[in-house]
């Protein structure tokens, strides 16, 4: 990373509920690297736990914001993508890639559509399909069990044997130029574990972090983000992994003892860490 590094982010603003760009933002900018957004959708709140939230899906919008970036000669160093409000947005995102990332930027995406078994509001198995394409573009993937059971039509199960989740990250190889992150392997006790796969060394390695029994909304942006973060400073995947785990875990920690923050993860209190952790791993 250098002092122009640049990176764009694409996922939704919900304006209440600590996910997605809300995080993403002030994660990745904790890192020390200059953070663009280009939202796909403006959400009141995010769908978990809230009824009659208002969407503004912003599909329309994006040809013409990537019109006035190559009009402004701008480009990234890297794009992460996050939640995508249309199967419509997948094909403008692929041209954004094509046009506004560097010849040697990475590609980061988190194909954010399930968790525990089920699509989140709106999604669907032919969304899994096109997700899967994208993914495709990706020098990182870092699909949770369910989103990778999804993209590769196979039934999902809440506990996995280390011997599944491993024939699933090979799977996910077809899916991705380099790195496969897959998340949620539970097999050890009192551990949360991930695979990290290297798709060019034909390589793979298991990272933990202690496990905090507590399921919140927006953990995965905690996660995906810091990753992010720490692999545009510089840190290997493995190293990445353990980060943005131990991360995700701090933050977890510091809202599980208040019954009324049942929306997201305090990562505010955590940002703080970030460069321990980074000095540690």
């Amino acid at each position: 990373m250098n002092d122009t590094t640049k990176i764009l982010t694409i996922q939704d603003i919900s304006c209440y509920g600590q996910c997605s760009i809300t995080v993403a933002l002030p994660v990745i900018s904790a890192f020390g690297i200059e953070t663009a957004i280009l939202p796909s959708a403006v959400l009141s709140t995010h769908t978990s736990g809230f009824t009659d939230f208002t969407v503004r899906d912003l599909t329309e919008d994006l040809p013409a914001i990537q019109k006035h970036w190559e009009k402004e000669g701008i480009y990234f160093d890297a794009i992460y993508t996050g939640f995508i409000a249309s199967i419509e947005q997948l094909d403008y995102i692929k041209d954004i890639i094509d046009s506004r990332l560097k010849p040697d930027g990475l590609v980061f995406v988190d194909p954010a559509m399930a968790d525990q078994g089920e699509f989140y509001n709106g999604f669907d198995q032919e969304f899994a399909d096109r997700m899967g394409e994208l993914c495709k573009l990706g020098d990182f993937i870092l699909p949770n069990t369910t989103e990778a059971c999804y993209i590769l039509h196979r039934p999902w199960k809440e506990e996995f044997t280390n011997d599944e989740m491993v024939e699933m990250a090979n799977e996910l190889a077809e899916f991705t130029k380099k790195y496969v992150i897959l998340k949620g392997d539970t097999h050890k006790e009192n551990k949360m574990g991930m695979i990290v796969l290297d798709k060019s060394e034909s390589s793979l390695e298991m990272v933990y972090n202690d496990r905090v029994d507590y399921v919140s909304h927006g953990t995965g942006d905690v996660f995906a983000s810091s990753f992010v973060g720490s692999t545009m400073v510089g840190k290997s995947p493995t190293s990445a992994a353990k980060i943005a785990g131990e991360l995700t875990k701090k933050a977890i920690e510091e809202t599980i003892d208040d019954p009324t923050h049942t929306y997201g993860v305090r990562f505010e209190r955590v940002i703080k860490d970030i460069q321990e952790l980074l000095n540690t791993y």
